[in-house]
């Protein structure tokens, strides 16, 4: 039986609770959620009038039956759950965190983020572990998504907002790359802006080793393996140069290290490029010439090239075609990097990442340390120094370093690669507390479940792919006995003795800290209140005074590296973490589908998704199907060296024939995150999750 709900407004308004796009949303009577149904907002300008099916459906997951309404206690995940008091979990979880410091130190407990939490639940999030834990270790499943293309950003521009210009220049630009998105499953109400500018002549070309739907509007559809990114941006960056097709003004006053690029491309000729990726040369030529010479152009890139242990050069390399074109600050021309998650932006810019404070800030800067430890109200001593990445702290775990984990808004079991170690980490945790609206699987090995709050019922901040801040009411009522996610961070701080801390009359006063903490960052949101934003409709940062515009437009002038210049970088392509051999000769790579979002947890609770896709379904090449002797109605055994599982087959020519695909939004023996490398970027420490040697085998 669904959880009555009461709306808090005759009109509630509030925002998708799935991708980066953050599309606007108006609840009106209906037969949904306590007589609620929605459609789109006519007023917010991202994807005004347009909802995808899963925005449409965002209410579904908010009332289910298995919602969790009160907090949960169970002894060494073997028990069944007892409910109990909030004052009972809370002194039971304080007195475990406090026992465990004290015999193991204050790293032994940490905390594990998520990237479509509010901005205030983000930094708060940071804080609570540095001030009320006083530990180093947080980190946030955005490392499973944007850090690759993170750190490229802060490397060549200086700074990292997913895109340098607003979506409303997508219609501006006459030729637009899309190298490892897919945009029309993942961002669907972003696909009209492209629609847009093909409409006005632009060229579009795709870069994927899969047809999708988003291939299908492309005028150039190139079928990558996984792994040959910067091999092939090398051939494209060849011809530029040798063609001189080079903006020489824009690379010599706004750019540095060109030479290095020069020297890296030029033994990538089309014709050694063909023949190492099998891309035509004629195709090569005619996608660098196009760009190239375009009045104006866009190169937005995602996960395909981005997680890899080669995410980091392969981001860079893409970033190398808009600098040496000068196609970047100025109308119809940018860089972009599709952010995955509601708030995937704003989540790793306020402290949830092991090496940052708010505002960007690192947290081993002195002045950093001293500015955010004055609003905070301690030492700068006291702050804690960096941490570990995502996987690496699960790791930890898995080592017997860190002892007691706090997850909110995750689902590590299912999101992380060669999640068999996770689930043997989470099994050795002496204290896990989990956070969130259901009984994940995660959750299940909790010592503790302490119900949140959902999208409809938390009021705050996020910021979507463009860079955009914008206010999302509290729409509907929280049921049960559940508890706002700062409420719950805010007692638990209290129940440690830290308390004093976390003092809030509400969620804005939250914001109002967080803005005073960035102030003077790289995400600057000093200028930014409740009341601009509802005012705005958003205002795009970095934004450092009450009455600055906000920013929509990145480097018109200048980057945000000291001398004002952008950095160039030759990338010498590198071989994958796990390479393709004699046993294990074909490539694994993972997405996303256009019915589910991330680890699965709410859209598989959707029943109007669910109905369209209940299981994953490796999609294979013809030519592997024959040479594995595939008949109708089998399955596929897929292995890599670290275990082997079946899955239902689609059999396509819309694939690289060297390729298998799977989607991940399933747990337990669906999982295939149980195959997939562990190997990281050593810059972002992004696992590989695009590529994993396998070997493929049918199923009788």
């Amino acid at each position: 039986m669904k959880t009555e709900y009461r709306a808090l407004v005759e009109q509630p308004s509030s925002h998708c609770c799935f991708c980066s796009m953050q599309c606007g949303l108006e609840f009106i009577p209906g037969e949904r959620l306590g007589g609620l149904t929605i459609k789109p907002s006519s007023v917010f300008p991202v994807a005004t009038g347009r909802l995808c099916q899963k925005g449409l459906n965002a209410l579904e997951h908010v009332g289910h039956s298995e919602r969790i309404l009160e907090p949960l206690q169970k002894q060494k995940g073997v028990l069944p759950w007892r409910p109990l008091s909030w004052a009972e979990a809370y002194s039971g979880i304080a007195e475990k965190v406090m026992a465990l410091q004290e015999l193991h130190g204050r790293d032994a407990v940490g905390v594990y983020g998520g990237g479509s939490l509010t901005n205030e639940v983000c930094y708060l999030l940071g804080k609570f572990t540095r001030v009320a834990l006083r530990s180093r270790y947080i980190d946030y499943n955005g490392r499973y998504c944007m850090s690759s293309a993170a750190a490229a950003s802060n490397q060549a521009f200086g700074i990292d907002r997913g895109m340098t210009m607003p979506l409303s220049e997508i219609p501006n630009a006459k030729y637009i790359i899309l190298a490892g998105t897919n945009i029309a499953e993942c961002q669907p109400t972003m696909m009209p802006y492209l629609l847009e500018a093909k409409k006005k002549g632009a060229i579009i070309v795709t870069i994927d080793p899969r047809n999708t739907m988003t291939s299908k509007v492309a005028d150039v559809h190139v079928r990558l393996q996984p792994g040959f990114d910067s091999v092939f941006v090398n051939g494209l960056l060849n011809v530029m140069i040798t063609e001189k097709l080079v903006d020489e003004r824009f690379v010599r006053e706004r750019t540095v290290g060109f030479e290095h690029v020069q020297d890296a491309v030029k033994s990538f000729t089309p014709e050694r490029v063909e023949a190492m990726t099998g891309i035509l040369e004629a195709v090569l030529r005619t996608v660098a010439r196009g760009f190239a010479k375009a009045e104006s152009g866009i190169v937005l890139t995602a996960r395909g090239l981005e997680q890899q242990k080669n995410g980091v050069e392969n981001t860079l390399n893409y970033i190398n075609l808009c600098l040496l074109t000068g196609k970047i600050g100025r109308s119809g021309c940018g860089y972009g990097a599709v952010t995955g998650q509601a708030n995937g932006q704003g989540g790793r810019e306020h402290g949830q990442k092991a090496d940052q404070l708010p505002g960007y800030r690192l947290i081993e800067d002195p002045a950093a340390r001293e500015h955010v430890a004055g609003v905070w109200g301690i030492d700068p001593a006291e702050l804690p120094g960096k941490g570990v990445s995502a996987y690496e702290l699960l790791k930890k775990v898995d080592e017997g370093e860190v002892k007691g984990l706090i997850v909110l808004g995750s689902n590590p079991l299912v999101s992380s690669p060669n999640n068999r170690m996770v689930e043997r980490a989470l099994q050795k945790l002496e204290l896990l507390v989990v956070i969130d609206m259901f009984e994940t699987e995660t959750a299940r090995y909790a010592h503790y479940l302490l119900p949140g709050s959902s999208f409809s019922e938390a009021e705050g901040t996020l910021t979507n792919l463009e860079g955009r801040v914008f206010h999302r009411r509290q729409a509907t009522e929280l049921p049960g006995r559940a508890k706002l996610d700062y409420r719950i961070l805010c007692e638990l701080a209290e129940a440690l003795g830290r308390g004093t801390y976390f003092q809030y009359a509400g969620i804005e006063n939250v914001f109002e800290e967080l803005a005073a903490a960035s102030a003077g960052g790289k995400a600057d949101y000093s200028g930014i209140t409740y009341r601009r934003l509802q005012e705005a409709k958003g205002l795009f940062w970095p934004c450092p005074s009450p009455d600055h515009p906000g920013t929509p437009h990145l480097f018109q002038e200048r980057f945000h590296h000291p001398d004002g210049k952008a950095r160039l970088f030759g990338i010498e392509p590198k071989m994958p973490g796990e390479p393709i051999d004699g046993e294990y000769p074909y490539i694994l790579t993972t997405g996303r589908l256009g019915n589910h979002y991330l680890s699965g947890v709410q859209t598989r609770r959707t029943d109007a998704l669910l109905k369209k896709a209940p299981v994953p379904v490796a999609e294979i090449h013809p030519s592997l199907a024959k040479r594995i002797g595939l008949s109708l109605d089998q399955c596929i055994r897929i292995t890599s060296r670290r275990g082997s599982l079946v899955f239902q087959v689609k059999v396509t020519e819309g694939i690289q024939p060297r390729t298998v695909f799977v989607p991940f939004h399933w747990g337990d023996d669906l999982a295939i995150n149980q195959l997939t490398s562990d190997a990281l970027d050593p810059t972002s420490r992004m696992p590989e999750f695009k590529i994993c040697a396998v070997r493929i085998e049918r199923v009788e």
